[in-house]
């Protein structure tokens, strides 16, 4: 059983810094998505800093770096520098989320100004 979300995450998708556990638990990406719709911005900015500390690298699926940093900006709607965090890793993986990265760096702007 994994103790944190980047454990299981880990497990899941690997890691490009360290190898993955050997853990015997059931790997079904649905578990996982399930954990990560649950979890708290701290479980879930750890794991992005561990698992992909530099914006262009890391072995996570896009899609779950977007949902995690979309999880992260519903709980903590207010501060600039995750909605910039955010941002940069859409602009890195886009160009489809491309407007709204530019909508995120507005905020953040307008956020930092009042």
């Amino acid at each position: 059983m994994h103790n944190t979300l980047t454990e299981h995450a880990r497990c899941l998708y690997g890691d490009e810094y360290r190898p993955a556990p050997e853990c015997g638990a059931e790997h079904g990406e649905h578990y996982f998505v399930e954990e990560l719709t649950f979890a708290d911005a701290d479980s879930i900015l750890a794991m992005l800093r561990e698992l992909c500390p530099h914006v262009a690298d890391g072995c996570l699926p896009v899609w779950i770096r977007n949902l995690s940093y979309r999880l992260v900006l519903l709980q903590r709607p207010d501060e600039p520098a995750l909605m910039r965090e955010a941002a940069e890793s859409l602009w890195m993986h886009g160009p489809d989320w491309d407007g709204i990265a530019a909508d995120l760096v507005k905020r953040a702007d307008v956020l930092e100004a009042g």
